[in-house]
C-alpha cells in the first residue's frame, strides 16, 4: 500500500455496510463546517435538501469508529477519482449512491446517461425551465403547448410561469383541448429543436394533453398563480373550469390516502413543515395524520401547533405545496396511490 492509500479496516467496512447512503452523506455533511455545508446544500435538488436535513437532524451516533470510518471512505472515492475525466462515471455514481442510496442513485444515473444523447424534444427535459421558455417563445401557440403537454407536468409549470399571465391561460386552456398529436406536428418541433442540437429522431403520433394533464400542471404552480389561472379559465369556459379542478389533487385530498400512505408520508417530511400545513387543514385530515404517529409524537406535533400560534396563509400554502410535491414524488415511484376518491387514481 502507497503512503497516499487510505486503509479502511474490516471492521470499518462492516460499520460502512451497515449504514444507508443518506446517513453516510448526513454524517459526512455533520462533519463541516456550516458555511461548507451550506454551500453543498445549494447545489442539491431540495426535495434531496430535505432528506438529507432530515436525517442530519436525527443523527445521534457519532462514535468515532463510524465518523473515521465514513471520513476514509470519502477520501478513498475522491483518491480514487482525482484525475477529471479518469473514471467519470463511477465518480458520478458513486457521489450519487452516497447522497441519495442505491436505488435512487442508480435510477438517477440511467436517466442522466439518456440524456446525454437526448434530442429533439428529448432534450429539453435536460434544460432549465428560463431555458426552454426563452427556446419557445416566439414559436407558434401550438408548438408551446406540445412541448407543455410532452415535459413533466413539475417542469411545465415552471416554464407556464416564465410567460405573462394572458399566455398562460391560452397555453393551459390548450394543452387541456389537446388530444393527440399528429406525427407532422411533432416532426415540426423535433426539427426546431434539431437546430440546437444536432442528431434526428424519428416521430409517431402520440396522445398528450387533455383536462388531466392540464390539471397536473397546475398542481405544480405556485398558488396565487393557480388561483389567478383558474379564476381566468372559469371566465373563458366554466365548464372546463369545473373539470380541470376535479382532477386537480389538493391538500385536502390525502385524507383518503390508507394508513399506510399517511406513514410513509410522515417519513418523508419534515416536522416544520407538517406543522404548518396542519394549521390550514381541517380536524378531520390533522386527527388522521395524529393517528398514525406513536402517542408521544402526535402529542408533541399538537403542542407545537398550538405554541407557534397564528401562521399567514402564504405560509400554510407553501407548506401543503411542499408536503403535495413529496406525494407525487412518492406516487412517481410506485409507493402510494393518489386518489379523489374510490376507482379514480391520480398518479
Amino acid at each position: 500500500m502507497s503512503a497516499n492509500e487510505i486503509d479502511i479496516s474490516d471492521e470499518q467496512r462492516v460499520l460502512l455496510s451497515r449504514m444507508s447512503g443518506v446517513e453516510k452523506a448526513a454524517l459526512l455533511m455533520l462533519s463541516l463546517k456550516e458555511d461548507d455545508a451550506a454551500q453543498i446544500f445549494r447545489h442539491l435538488d431540495p426535495k434531496h435538501v430535505q432528506r438529507l436535513g432530515v436525517m442530519m437532524s436525527s443523527a445521534s451516533d457519532f462514535s468515532p469508529d463510524k465518523v473515521g470510518a465514513v471520513h476514509r471512505l470519502f477520501v478513498e472515492d475522491i483518491q480514487r477519482f482525482t484525475n477529471i475525466g479518469v473514471g467519470v462515471q463511477d465518480f458520478v455514481r458513486n457521489a450519487l449512491v452516497a447522497a441519495l442510496g442505491e436505488d435512487k442513485a442508480s435510477r438517477l444515473v440511467d436517466q442522466i446517461a439518456a440524456g446525454a444523447g437526448a434530442r429533439g424534444l428529448d432534450s429539453l427535459k435536460w434544460m432549465d425551465a428560463r431555458q426552454v421558455a426563452s427556446l419557445i417563445q416566439n414559436e407558434h401557440p401550438q408548438i408551446q403547448t406540445i412541448v407543455l403537454a410532452y415535459l413533466e407536468p413539475e417542469q411545465s409549470a415552471e416554464i407556464l410561469h416564465q410567460f405573462p399571465e394572458p399566455v398562460r391561460l391560452d397555453l393551459i386552456m390548450r394543452v387541456a383541448e389537446l388530444e393527440e398529436v399528429q406525427p407532422a406536428a411533432l416532426q415540426e418541433l423535433n426539427d426546431i429543436m434539431e437546430k440546437q442540437f444536432a442528431g434526428q429522431s424519428g416521430v409517431q403520433s402520440a396522445k398528450m394533453g387533455g383536462l388531466k394533464a392540464a390539471a397536473s400542471i397546475m398542481n405544480y404552480l405556485d398558488t396565487a398563480v393557480e388561483g389567478a389561472l383558474m379564476d381566468a379559465i372559469r371566465d373563458q369556459d366554466e365548464e372546463m373550469s369545473m373539470k380541470i379542478q376535479d382532477l386537480m389533487f389538493v391538500f385536502e385530498n390525502l385524507i383518503d390516502l390508507d394508513d399506510k400512505g399517511i406513514q410513509l408520508l410522515l417519513r418523508e417530511v419534515t416536522n416544520d413543515v407538517l406543522q404548518r400545513a396542519l394549521k390550514g387543514a381541517d380536524d378531520m385530515l390533522k386527527d388522521k395524520f395524529f393517528r398514525n404517529m406513536s402517542k408521544r409524537a402526535a402529542e408533541m406535533l399538537q403542542e407545537d401547533m398550538e405554541v407557534m400560534g397564528p401562521v399567514r396563509v402564504s405560509e400554510v400554502e407553501v407548506a401543503q405545496k411542499e408536503i403535495l410535491a413529496i406525494a407525487r414524488r412518492l406516487a412517481d415511484e410506485g409507493e402510494l396511490s393518489l386518489s379523489k376518491g374510490p376507482g379514480d387514481d391520480y398518479v
